[in-house]
């Protein structure tokens, strides 16, 4: 166990004296893995960090909630973008009440809506700052939590009374060194007090979560009408009934709207598990042309580092027919090949993982897309190269450890 021990690292020592010696050359023998590692680690990253965005979204959903909305699309598809704009009329009041009146299957059910405003506080300004005008049950059906204060209630809506929550840039902006409780921002031209300060979210594709200031929706509709549309989010009365929910939901609304059997939806429904089922959709065919990309990568590596390697069996003949003269077994000469292919193309991973790791880094500070190199990504890189190194060097390693030492002594060297 000993000697197969020492016999390993003596192969590890001859491979690295091996690469160190022949930088160039190794270099160019590593671009495919190094390529392919890259590619591979570059399109986790931006999966590893896109699926933070979408499980935050799916959670503020909730595992029971659904959204009716104007229009939902998961996807890209402009005609039928246009079809439904042209089809679907906005979400009324009235559809509201009437959900809320007859869904038995549904336990809250709330509505928003919301457009971009001007926010002041002293000399301070705030442009483009999201509104949102919500129901008090919109903090648990969306999962708003509040760091400081509370939510708008029930009495606030009903009264429409000028109160607001409001985001972390807005507390950040105008009240960066105390409390915004209490004090007072201007919307618009019309003052509203603040109740409460949400938690902060962050930012998604370099669009700030928490520039936002949510009012009671019956205040919003006194002051900017219902014109402009709305959505509907609602809460299953458990995870079990939530499919049946949204069918009662969907038949009640289309219902209202006198629509025929044959007649297809004017009016787009959402859940958290669709927004995800169609996330793992899309990653799954990122993933199969990157697996198709990364496999053309390394199999032009493995090829690259077998004909490397058969090159440096030839160098070397003459000192295999020493080694194996003194005493060398033909596992040892095996083992040196094979170790020091699998290393070199290790190696090469290991390079594809710092590049990988540098354009996400430049990537997430220079653009909106979040990635995230994941752990799992890096072993796989560096695991998967040496893998192909080990593989792509099997026959190297067995011409050279076949090779009859006193042939392979009268090579010159």
């Amino acid at each position: 166990m000993g000697s197969q021990t020492a016999s390993f690292w003596e192969a590890v020592v001859g491979a690295l004296q091996s690469l160190r010696s022949s930088k160039l050359r190794s270099f160019l023998t590593l671009l495919g893995i190094i390529l392919a590692t890259t590619t591979l680690i570059a399109v986790m990253a931006v999966i590893s960090g896109m699926n933070v965005y979408i499980a935050e979204n799916a959670s503020r959903m909730g595992a029971d909630g659904y959204r009716v909305t104007r229009i939902a699309m998961l996807g890209f598809d402009p005609k039928k973008f246009l079809e439904m704009q042209r089809r679907n009329p906005e979400l009324k009041r009235e559809e509201f009440e009437f959900l809320r009146t007859h869904a038995t299957l549904t336990s809250e059910l709330g509505m928003s809506t919301g457009r971009g405003v001007t926010v002041h506080h002293g000399t301070e300004v705030a442009e483009g700052v999201q509104l949102q005008g919500a129901t008090p049950n919109m903090a648990l059906i969306a999962n708003y939590e509040a760091e400081e204060g509370r939510f708008i209630s029930e009495i606030e809506n009903q009264r429409h009374m000028n109160v607001a929550c409001i985001g972390h840039d807005l507390k950040e902006k105008f009240f960066p060194g105390g409390t915004p409780i209490g004090q007072s921002v201007v919307i618009q031209g019309l003052p509203f007090q603040i109740v409460g300060l949400a938690k902060a979210k962050g930012s998604v594709f370099g669009q700030s979560q928490d520039n936002f200031v949510i009012i009671p929706v019956e205040t919003y509709f006194k002051i900017w009408g219902a014109r402009g549309g709305m959505n509907f989010a609602g809460l299953a009365i458990d995870h079990q009934h939530l499919l049946q929910a949204q069918d009662e939901a969907r038949v009640l609304l289309r219902s209202y709207r006198h629509q025929g059997p044959k007649d297809a939806d004017n009016f787009s429904m959402l859940t958290s598990d669709a927004l995800v089922d169609f996330w793992n959709q899309l990653t799954g065919a990122i993933a199969a042309a990157a697996i198709g990309v990364v496999s053309v990568f390394m199999v032009v590596g493995g090829v690259v580092i077998m004909n490397i390697m058969l090159a440096v069996v030839t160098e070397r003949t003459h000192e295999i027919g020493i080694r194996k003269s003194v005493g060398a077994r033909r596992s040892d000469i095996l083992n040196q090949f094979l170790v020091e292919s699998a290393l070199l193309a290790a190696i090469g991973g290991a390079m594809g993982v710092t590049v990988a790791w540098i354009v996400a880094v430049i990537v997430r500070n220079l653009t909106p897309v979040p990635m995230a190199v994941p752990v799992s990504a890096v072993i796989l890189g560096v695991t998967l190269s040496a893998a192909v190194g080990l593989f792509f060097g099997i026959y190297p390693a067995q011409r050279a450890a076949k090779l009859d030492p006193i042939e392979a002594l009268r090579v010159e060297k």
